[in-house]
């Protein structure tokens, strides 16, 4: 029998793993707490913008403010009246009929990973500190929640994050199931899709082990054995002594597997997202969530700062901003009207929530560097399906782009916007390392987002 199996055999299967990969929870424990709202949504696909997107740049652009105000770009005209974008996005733009523009998300956490902890987990931290750390008793991630409270069928994980682990120096917290348990962690995907040789390291099974078989210690530890190479190649599977039957359901669910085979979509898709790691990624999403997965974090970059490295643009060290930019906003451009064209074509983007966010927006001027520095004080998101309203904005900002004049929007809002767009009722309570029962969700739904 499974519970027979001994621990050294269960973290093996988790070293070497299906995937090498994290395993997120595959079954659903029988006493799990059940969504009871009515879900407007399947799945989310959550966009997380590392470093910080300016408003200015992207949807909410400021083209009769002064000249280190309004940067280095124009505006563009959308197809909803008196609604401008930045000039650098006009295929968004042109789809602007099928967006819900949220211009007036605020906090007050001016630090990457204070501010990144807040956007994971819709939970502000007790101080605004760059050496916020990375804990167990911090918040777990939204999928994490969902894993918990309303998981995916067998053999699919509920959720789903790659490309990075994300870090601004230290490792930035919310990117894991924290005090709800290991075995609620995301199956993690901590390699390139845009790399031809992209293929996820695998424990196969060998013609002669059946899955009866399985339950027997002695095979599995001989299979580990010959497979334990992987070990080199992969994250420990932490958790999977906590549900063995994880690996399981993994090993013998051939369809969730074939998600991850990029391989399988024909070139103009793969050439429609952008042949790079963003782009790839998104894709990569769209396909597990066709799959079943429930909850996916997409991380835009690894780190900050520096070329290629995020949404990050100061100007420090004579970097030139403009210059980053012109490599951000056309990828972003290429990729997220792909991604939403992608999911209307297949028929999923009803029941697919989309939303693209960063940690907070930048300043509403240009600093002495030449750049724009953090600003949470008033920034931008992008939410499409799920039920959201098409062509709709949400809330204004002033004629700087710099507090919100119309509406008020944070993060732990958004939070209980995409529970209960999942079903999930956001005054739902889990309980922490101390056993004190928490809501999922600190802040309330806006309803005003959905038709």
């Amino acid at each position: 029998m499974l519970d027979h199996v001994s621990r050294r055999a269960v973290l093996s299967v988790g070293g070497a793993s299906l995937l090498g990969l994290t395993f997120p929870q595959m079954l659903a424990a029988a006493d799990s707490p059940r969504a009871k709202h009515k879900a407007r949504a399947k799945s989310v696909i959550f966009l997380h913008q590392w470093g910080g997107p300016g408003q200015h740049e992207t949807f909410d652009p400021k083209p009769d403010a002064p000249d280190n105000v309004r940067g280095w770009y124009k505006a563009t005209k959308t197809k909803l009246p008196g609604v401008l974008f930045g000039e650098r996005i006009p295929k968004l733009a042109a789809m602007a009929d099928k967006l819900c523009v949220v211009r007036c998300l605020t906090h007050t956490m001016k630090n990457h990973n204070s501010a990144g902890y807040y956007s994971l987990t819709g939970v502000a931290p007790a101080t605004d500190d760059q050496r916020l750390r990375d804990s167990i008793d911090l918040f777990p991630a939204y999928g994490s929640i969902v894993d918990k409270l309303s998981p995916a069928a067998k053999g699919v994980a509920s959720f789903v994050a790659f490309p990075h682990v994300i870090a601004d120096g230290s490792i930035t917290p919310g990117q894991h199931a924290s005090f709800l348990g290991k075995a609620h962690n995301p199956l993690f995907v901590n390699q390139d899709p845009s790399r031809a040789d992209f293929k996820l390291p695998e424990l196969t099974l060998p013609d002669s082990l059946t899955v009866e078989r399985l339950e027997n210690r002695k095979d599995i530890l001989k299979l580990i054995d010959e497979q334990s190479d992987l070990l080199e190649t992969s994250l420990v599977a932490q958790g999977l002594d906590e549900s063995y039957q994880k690996a399981v359901a993994m090993l013998t669910s051939p369809r969730f597997k074939a998600a991850f085979d990029l391989s399988k979509e024909d070139k103009k898709t793969r050439d429609a997202y952008g042949r790079t790691t963003y782009g790839q990624s998104c894709l990569l999403a769209r396909r597990v969530v066709e799959a079943g997965a429930k909850f996916v974090n997409v991380y835009f970059s690894r780190a900050i700062g520096g070329k290629g490295q995020g949404w990050d643009y100061h100007g420090f060290n004579k970097e030139d901003p403009k210059e980053r930019l012109n490599e951000l906003l056309p990828m972003t451009d290429q990729t997220l009207p792909a991604l939403l064209n992608d999911l209307e074509d297949r028929g999923m983007l009803d029941g697919t929530l989309v939303v693209w966010v960063g940690e907070f927006g930048r300043t509403p001027r240009i600093s002495s560097n030449g750049g724009r520095d953090h600003w949470p004080q008033c920034y931008c998101a992008v939410l499409a399906g799920g039920g959201t309203k098409k062509g709709f904005v949400y809330g204004a900002s002033d004629k700087l782009g710099a507090y919100a004049t119309v509406g008020q929007m944070r993060p732990e809002d958004l939070a209980a916007t995409m529970f209960d767009a999942l079903g999930i009722d956001p005054d739902t309570e889990i309980k922490d390392k101390l056993n004190r029962p928490l809501p999922v969700a600190r802040g309330k739904p806006v309803s005003e987002l959905f038709a």
